[in-house]
């Protein structure tokens, strides 16, 4: 009986081991978890950052752009009355 005892404590240890080491490696990955969740956390700042730059830049964008039309829209004019003196 000595010997299966002792092949159950045998057994025992190993699954010890064994938990041991899952259990670290649960750790190590719950880790990295925490370290891709921050890492998407600063990714999602820098985009709500981003894009509210892109909104203001694409509507100076548009002021511009506006702004232009406008002036080439008075040369034309300027240009034309020009011609009829």
């Amino acid at each position: 009986m000595s010997r299966a005892g002792a092949a159950s404590r045998g057994y025992e240890a190993e699954l010890q081991k064994g938990l041991t080491e899952l259990r670290a490696r649960r750790e190590e990955l719950h880790g990295r978890i925490r370290a891709e969740e921050a890492e998407r956390e600063r990714l999602q700042g820098q985009i709500v950052t981003l894009t509210q730059r892109l909104l203001r830049s694409s509507e100076s964008l548009a002021r511009l752009l506006a702004e232009g039309g406008e002036l080439d829209r008075l040369i034309a004019e300027t240009e034309a009355a020009y011609g009829q003196v």
